[in-house]
């Protein structure tokens, strides 16, 4: 497959455009989680599931599965397992050092709240 410039322009607009929709998709998903109202939540799930069917559509086109058939051919997907191996034992560190600090933490806390307590006048 020869590419011209204007081909691999192209092409990497869609990938930017695909890699756009599906983070602002995901944005969406988080919006639905952590919203606690219903309305919200439920536009929230459809927007996000239309902005990863609208990446999918993108996606599938013939051009882009040729270019995804000549990443496949490079053995890119070493380099993800890799990034994602380093991701999850980062997010595992994470936990640990954040649970080890968390007792520290809440005593420090309670120390500010007693600090604070003593400052407010006693009402009786």
């Amino acid at each position: 497959m020869d590419l011209t410039l204007r081909q691999g322009i192209t092409i990497f607009a869609n990938f930017c455009l695909m890699a756009a929709l599906i983070v602002y998709a995901f944005r969406w998903f988080a919006q639905y989680h952590t919203s606690g109202k219903w309305t919200k939540n439920i536009t929230g799930l459809l927007a996000g599931i239309g902005f990863l069917l609208l990446a999918a559509a993108v996606l599938l086109t013939p051009t882009n599965a040729q270019v995804l058939v000549l990443i496949a051919h490079t053995h890119a997907h070493l380099v993800f397992i890799v990034a994602s191996n380093a991701f999850l034992i980062s997010a595992m560190a994470a936990f640990g050092i954040i649970n080890y600090r968390k007792p520290s933490r809440l005593k420090k806390q309670r120390n500010i709240e007693e600090l604070l307590k003593k400052e407010l006048p006693n009402i009786s």
